[in-house]
């Protein structure tokens, strides 16, 4: 499954960005090599979201589809040879958002896992804000053991 659809993309950016998939020039989009490179913008996305996340997810922040919608046009442009610095700038836009997902520095918002997870599973392994827990042996100088010195 994709994370985006044709139908995002003309959502988001209108009909007309889908000239790039026009590659027999007869003013109709390929839909099947849009939608090949949505699925290959998925794959590409997944690569950083499993280093944080278990897939599948169990919903898709719109924020995702909006990615997904990007790299994918880059694609689509490069593949026409049509890419602009515009594409260029939303792919590595992309990148740059889903590296920050995979190193920590960002989190998708998904929902709780239900209590006790379905059948024993324990829902997505989301690694966001911890609580910072210290402990160690018993203090060794105190004011009480100071005190006579």
């Amino acid at each position: 499954m994709s994370y985006a659809t044709a139908a995002d993309i003309t959502e988001l950016y209108g009909q007309n960005a889908l000239v790039v998939a026009d590659h027999d020039r007869d003013g109709d989009p390929d839909m099947a090599a849009v939608d090949r490179a949505l699925l290959m913008a998925t794959g590409e996305m997944e690569t950083y979201l499993a280093r944080r996340y278990t897939l599948p997810l169990p919903m898709v922040p719109s924020h995702l589809v909006q990615l997904c919608v990007d790299i994918a046009l880059y694609r689509l442009a490069l593949s026409a040879d049509v890419a602009s610095d515009e594409h260029r700038r939303r792919y590595e836009d992309a990148l740059a958002v889903l590296s920050k997902i995979a190193d920590g520095r960002a989190a998708l918002v998904l929902p709780a896992p239900p209590a006790g997870g379905e059948g024993g599973e324990s829902g997505p392994d989301v690694a966001g804000a911890q609580p910072i827990v210290a402990g160690g042996p018993p203090r060794l100088f105190s004011r009480e053991r100071m005190r006579d010195l």
